[in-house]
């Protein structure tokens, strides 16, 4: 489909020429002959590009622009003048104008910015849809009463400017959180810029916070902007803040409460409008109680808390969550769509998951990369996640009465009862196809000839 220009000059001659050129060249072009009737056919059917004169009765081409603007702030406008000085230039690319063209009108420079215009419009669409994607795959996922309730707070939070504390363990999905809370809010369009205090050394941290001026250290070669800088106007995640030093906190509470900093070896002020969300998997409370976290700034933070349950509080997202990420890593990796057998989401359902949602979604994601061929288009079984996961999680999938009979003196005894009625079930399964079955429990064929005659398994019985 051509690209739309919506020619707005008062002087006819200038609308006949451009329409026809133009369309010569492929575009549609529609023209107004006032700023009023420009506004009016935008309105209408709207432009990929608008050129926009300056000099115009009753209603100039600025005050056109800062309303084009104020309505639709992502239209390009190229201005266009016969009288113009770079005063006038300053002020229309200050009230957002794309480019500015002198009269009489060279062909060929329109169609260059034309053309820079509509490759401008193309990489903002292709971005859009980036954010839209990155911020699909950082969705929060999970159907327990836990985490609706997690959504409904990160809806009613996101617009405000208070300051977030998301403390929980490992891999919960903290930062997912914080994602969360800047997509919705009035800044989803400004910087989130993410740091991780944990993995930056303590004599570095206060110059990847605040930036630093050239020579204020040695190594110091060119003036560095800090991460509060870069985050201006949008979101600061602050992961770990649990192991930041307390001499850093002081400065971190001295930001938090009147928005300006000085870069390290520096005496200028800087202002900035940052949005700190903060994530810890400590016990602020008891740091402060043993004097690792200054109590101020605490409450300074913890403005609006969120506490993200581990995944073995809220075992019904499970399923929900491995069905999510199978899907996820079967599109990513070009594999055919799988499911999880029932004794498979069994087995994921009765595991502990120290390692919580990370640690499902690493593992979903090794089992598609890992899959044999043959097994391409079936189920993913327990068999799979035999090896994967620890003992507490094998039981789920053994027969009750199995687990009634059972003889087992102790952990170690039931497993190796569940191993051995395992791989017998499976063999049966496949017929006692040794090389299969040893595809399918994941182990090499040598390893399962040396269980089977171990567990005295004696071929089809």
């Amino acid at each position: 489909m051509s690209r739309l220009v919506l020619v707005i000059d008062d002087e006819a001659s200038i609308r006949q020429s451009l329409t026809g050129a133009l369309g010569d060249e492929g575009y549609r072009v529609n023209v107004a002959a006032s700023g009023k009737e420009g506004l009016d056919a935008i309105r209408a059917e709207r432009p990929d590009v608008v050129l926009l004169d300056i000099w115009m009765p009753e209603m100039d081409g600025l005050e056109t622009l800062r309303l084009i603007k104020a309505e639709w702030p992502d239209l390009l406008v190229v201005m266009m003048s016969g009288h113009g000085n770079i005063e006038t230039a300053v002020r229309a690319t200050k009230l957002g104008a794309f480019d500015f063209v002198e009269k009489p009108l060279s062909l060929e420079r329109i169609l260059v910015l034309l053309q820079n215009a509509t490759s401008v419009q193309d990489l903002a669409r292709e971005n859009r849809a980036l954010r839209r994607q990155v911020q699909k795959a950082r969705t929060l996922v999970g159907e327990s009463p836990q985490m609706k309730q997690i959504q409904e707070l990160i809806r009613r939070v996101a617009p405000t400017t208070g300051s977030v504390l998301i403390t929980g363990e490992n891999g919960t999905g903290k930062e997912l959180v914080a994602h969360g809370i800047h997509a919705l809010s009035p800044r989803y369009n400004k910087p989130f810029i993410e740091v991780n205090c944990a993995a930056i050394p303590e004599e570095l941290i206060e110059s990847e916070l605040f930036g630093h001026e050239r020579g204020a250290f040695t190594g110091a070669t060119q003036l560095r902007r800090g991460k509060f800088d870069l985050a201006n106007g949008g979101t600061l995640f602050l992961d770990e803040i649990g192991d930041m030093s307390m001499k850093t906190q002081a400065k971190i509470l001295r930001i938090l409460q009147e928005q300006k900093f000085e870069r390290v070896g520096g005496a200028q002020t800087i202002s900035v409008d940052v949005r700190v969300v903060a994530a810890t998997n400590k016990d602020l409370k008891a740091e402060i109680q043993k004097g690792g976290f200054r109590e101020d700034l605490f409450y300074r933070l913890n403005v609006i808390p969120f506490v993200i349950p581990p995944l073995r509080e809220r075992r019904e997202d499970i399923p929900v969550l491995a069905n999510h990420f199978l899907k996820e890593f079967c599109a990513a990796h070009g594999r055919p769509s799988r499911e999880l057998a029932p004794e498979a989401l069994s087995m994921l359902g009765s595991y502990s998951w120290p390692g919580n949602v990370r640690e499902l979604r690493n593992l979903i994601e090794r089992l598609v990369i890992l899959a044999p061929d043959s097994e391409a288009h079936q189920p993913i079984s327990a068999a799979s996640l035999l090896g994967h996961l620890k003992d507490e999680a094998l039981t789920a999938v053994l027969e009750p009465e199995a687990v009634a009979g059972s003889q087992a003196r102790n952990l170690r005894d039931a497993r190796q009862e569940f191993e051995k009625e395992f791989i017998l079930r499976t063999l049966r399964e496949l017929d006692w196809n040794i090389s299969k079955a040893a595809q399918v429990l994941g182990i090499e064929r040598s390893h399962l000839h040396r269980k089977i005659k171990s567990y005295g398994i004696e071929g089809r019985d």
